[in-house]
């Protein structure tokens, strides 16, 4: 296995988003005539509709108790789908957040370290190149189980709509 640097992650997400643009799920009623179909953002959210690499090195970095966070984007694809894509940094025996669920769906793409995945109460060890899909609506959580920090990027593909709900 060939190792990837974060840079080359930030690629491949960027490919997977677009591709997601790419895949033929509405009907051709709703294309327009240059074939592309366009959804409308709300007002005030960025639409996703420019190609662009993110440079590691140049995203914001948010730190906290459990570690740190880099944002990477944020919109809607012109397809409708919202996309959020960000990097975290998981020290050693944390959990970013209690378990809990929401609409929308994740995938998480562990780089470093292992976590376990609470998936709706079964218990999962996953460690690099490992993907985790978290499908909307079923509680989940992620835990650094390791020695070591665990570094991971999150897709999250839709709308939040409801509020998140989490275990006490």
């Amino acid at each position: 296995m060939v190792n990837k640097n974060r840079r080359d992650l930030c690629v491949g997400l960027s490919l997977l988003a677009a591709g997601a643009a790419a895949l033929p799920f509405a009907s051709e009623a709703e294309a327009s005539s240059t074939g592309r179909i366009s959804a409308p953002a709300a007002p005030g959210e960025t639409v996703l509709s420019v190609q662009r690499a993110y440079v590691f090195d140049q995203l914001p970095v948010k730190k906290n108790a459990n570690g740190e966070s880099r944002a990477v984007m944020r919109g809607v694809l012109p397809t409708g789908e919202a996309v959020e894509v960000h990097e975290t940094t998981l020290l050693p025996g944390h959990m970013p957040h209690p378990p809990h669920k929401h609409r929308h769906s994740e995938l998480m793409l562990i780089r470093e370290g292992t976590v376990e995945f609470d998936n709706d109460g079964a218990f999962e060890r996953v460690g690099p190149g490992g993907v985790i899909f978290a499908a909307s609506n079923v509680m989940h959580g992620l835990k650094n189980v390791g020695e070591r920090d665990a570094v991971y990027f999150v897709v999250a593909i839709g709308t939040e709509g409801a509020v998140r709900e989490r275990l006490s």
